[in-house]
């Protein structure tokens, strides 16, 4: 299988140089809930962006979580 040329981001190469040690499998456990934590507080984070550019109340929400979506 063969990949399109690009380049790696900065992100990529931070976790390979990161992989390039060896770690226990106590190390990769915490490493991956380094990465998760950083995304889930990203996510939160641009979810109270969104909040607030939308003027949202409770009101909002109770309805979107109260919709179905279809797919």
């Amino acid at each position: 299988m063969q990949y399109p040329a690009q380049p790696l981001t900065h992100a990529q190469l931070e976790i390979l140089r990161a992989f390039s040690h060896e770690l226990s499998g106590t190390e990769l456990e915490e490493f991956r809930d380094v990465i998760a934590q950083f995304f889930g507080k990203r996510a939160i984070e641009l979810a109270n962006k969104a909040w607030d550019e939308n003027g949202w109340s409770e009101e909002d929400m109770e309805k979107l979580l109260n919709t179905k979506m279809s797919g």
